[in-house]
Parts: C-alpha cells; sequence; structure tokens
C-alpha cells in the first residue's frame, strides 16, 4: 500500500493505531497479513479472544477528537505509506504509522544531522552545540533534536536560521519543559514540530525511547555533545547504530562525568567531532535510505492453533529474543509463528519490539 489516503483510510489507520498494545511494530504486521487497516480492525476482537484476553478498539469519537485538535494547531497527520511521509523515516522497519507534524513539513526530507546530549549541559557543550549546529546549518542539514534543556536547546537555536526539527515525546503540543514555549514557537514558525502521539498528550518516561528512535530515523547521522553513563543520548545512539546512521562523539574531559557517555561511544567505534568538518566527512558517500518492501496483504492464509500459541508465550521473558529464533524452538513455520505473536501481543501477553525481537 502507498499513496495519499482517503479520508476513509486515513481514519481506520488512525483509529488501529491508537488501538490499545498496537504498537509500530504489530501494526505492520496486521497490514501485512490483511492488507488493510480496515480489515484488521474488523478482525482484531478475534485475534485478541485467541490470543487470551478481550481488546478494547479506539472508538470513531477518538478519532474525531484527535482529527479536530490537530487541525485547530493547524498540524498534519501524515501515514508512513504518503508520499509526504519523509523518507528516512519510512526506512525504519517499522516505522511510525502515522506522525503529526507542525510548521514546515518539507524540511523533513531534507539531509539532517541529530545533536542531542545531557539536559544539564556545560556552558561549553551548550556552545558548542549551537556552533556545530550553526555551520551544519549552513552546509545544508536540518539540525534534529528533542526540545530537551541543555544540549537539545542549544542545538535548536543553532538551527534556527536554517531550519531545525523537534521531536516531542508528547503530543505535538506537548511543550517540555514549559521554558522553552518560546523556543517551541519560534521552531513551529521557522522549522518544524514532529510528534507520533495525539495532540494534547502529555510525555511519560516509556515515551522517550520512542521519540528518540524517530530522532534518529529522521537523521542521516546522529552526534552526542555531553552525556553520563546512563542517559537517553546513549539510547539515541544505539538506535542510530541499529538503523545503519552514522553516530559521532563529543570527546571530553575524564574529569567530567558528562563526558564519560561519550568517551565510551569513541572507545566502543564512534567517530570524534570536533567540529562540522567531521560531521561532514562522515556524510561523504552515503546513499539515500531504501523503504523496505511491505508486502501488505501476503500475510498467512492459515491461522496459529492454540497449542502453537501457548508454545511460543512459554517461550517468551522480559529479556528480548528473536523471532526466529523463536521458529527455530517451535521447529514451525514463520508467518504461523509470527500471526502467534501478533495474537499475543494484542493480548498484552507479549511486546512486540523493533529489530524483530519479542519480549512480555
Amino acid at each position: 500500500m502507498s499513496g495519499t489516503l482517503s479520508e476513509a483510510e486515513r481514519r481506520d489507520w488512525l483509529r488501529l493505531a491508537r488501538t490499545e498494545n498496537v504498537g509500530p511494530v504489530t501494526f505492520d504486521q496486521l497490514l501485512r497479513r490483511f492488507g488493510s487497516a480496515g480489515k484488521a480492525l474488523a478482525n482484531l476482537p478475534d485475534l485478541a479472544r485467541r490470543g487470551g484476553r478481550a481488546i478494547k478498539l479506539a472508538t470513531e469519537a477518538t478519532v474525531d477528537e484527535e482529527l479536530t485538535d490537530g487541525a485547530a494547531l493547524g498540524a498534519r497527520l501524515i501515514a508512513s505509506c504518503e508520499p509526504a511521509f519523509p523518507r528516512a523515516l519510512a526506512a525504519l522497519d517499522p516505522p511510525p504509522p502515522l506522525i503529526w507534524a507542525r510548521g514546515r513539513v518539507e524540511l523533513l526530507d531534507r539531509p539532517s544531522v541529530a545533536i542531542v546530549g545531557a539536559r544539564v549541559a556545560s556552558a561549553a557543550g551548550q556552545r558548542f552545540a549551537r556552533g556545530l549546529a550553526s555551520e551544519l546549518g549552513g552546509a545544508g542539514q536540518v539540525i534534529i533534536s528533542g526540545l530537551a534543556r541543555g544540549i537539545d536547546a542549544a542545538a535548536h537555536e543553532g538551527g534556527l536560521p536554517s531550519g531545525t526539527v523537534a521531536v516531542l515525546g508528547g503530543g505535538v503540543d506537548d511543550i517540555y519543559p514549559p521554558e522553552h514555549a518560546r523556543l517551541y514557537d519560534r521552531i513551529v514558525e521557522a522549522g518544524c514540530v514532529v510528534s507520533e502521539h495525539k495532540p494534547g498528550r502529555a510525555a511519560v518516561a516509556r515515551d522517550f525511547p520512542r521519540r528518540n528512535r524517530i530522532i534518529s530515523g529522521l537523521s542521516q547521522a546522529v552526534v552526542i555533545v555531553e552525556a553520563e553513563l546512563r542517559s537517553g543520548s546513549l539510547i539515541t545512539a544505539r538506535l542510530a547504530a541499529e538503523q545503519g546512521r552514522e553516530v559521532l562523539a563529543v570527546p571530553g574531559s575524564p574529569l567530567d562525568p558528562r563526558a564519560k557517555g561519550t568517551n565510551d561511544l569513541i572507545r566502543q567505534g564512534a567517530a570524534i567531532c570536533e567540529g562540522a568538518e567531521d560531521v561532514l566527512r562522515a556524510l561523504e558517500g552515503l546513499r539515500g535510505f531504501r523503504e523496505p518492501d511491505r508486502d501488505y496483504g501476503a500475510g498467512p492464509a492459515d491461522d496459529p492453533d492454540d497449542a502453537l500459541r501457548e508454545a511460543v508465550a512459554a517461550l517468551l521473558s522480559p529479556t528480548p529474543v528473536s523471532r526466529d529464533e523463536l521458529v527455530r524452538a517451535t521447529a514451525s513455520p514463520a508467518p504461523l509463528v509470527f500471526a502467534a505473536l501478533v495474537e499475543l501481543s494484542l493480548a498484552g501477553r507479549a511486546e512486540l519490539l523493533p529489530g524483530g525481537m519479542v519480549s512480555t
């Protein structure tokens, strides 16, 4: 499926994406199996029942409310199958099904570099991020970051004259921290704000890894300026590496805890970033991202039986395991194992993760 959705199809996509236990991976698997969001919605109650629990479908009223709220903001809802969806983000496997965008949507398809780092950042780190963003912007790069305090804010400020994109953990109107309200308004005016969540939603802790996946997914390269050893910026770096993006880190003093994460990234093979020329050099020769083939509607004709479903469930734990490993462990056809996992995920008994991993 590709091309601009009809109004009815758009509503089905939104309703499916907002149904409980339907994350990006489950959404993608459902479309592969049924070919359309409408057919997937019609089959969800039976799939969840087979997985072991009833499911609560998003209602038409919730779709109406979200579309109304988005229109009031002047935001645009874009599905991953549509031409306006950012090509870099569409290359993720899977991409977020839908994003809300507010501002200059055309920036999302320009060459981009993410700059992220510590919230409690040093003055030197903020100055470096601001200057790096300004130089990269002058070289034609859009600056992607997350509107957080510290490095993120400095990167946005440096990127404003040439174009910057803020990816939010909550809805497209969830301004956090509140003191960034003026910066947010400037980005809406001169750049773009993006979220995969409905307008009006306040971010919670579990939303930020998904936000970080979009930050790296929109970018060709990710630069970490300052980060402690346990930080969300390092999650962004890991996701970027998994997505095939370039990862660069700014070295720092071993006496500064905010340099331990970046120095460790360099130790693990990240490129050193001492200025814009290092980033531009890393980008040389990179080709555009290719969207993976999505053969929607080519799912299995047969349904998994109860024995296979429970055998798959018994193999799951909080430690992620690959779907291919579950296929080997059950000695069953891959399409049937994947179908069983979708049913278990809809029932809340499994979590389908990007990269073909599964956990409980």
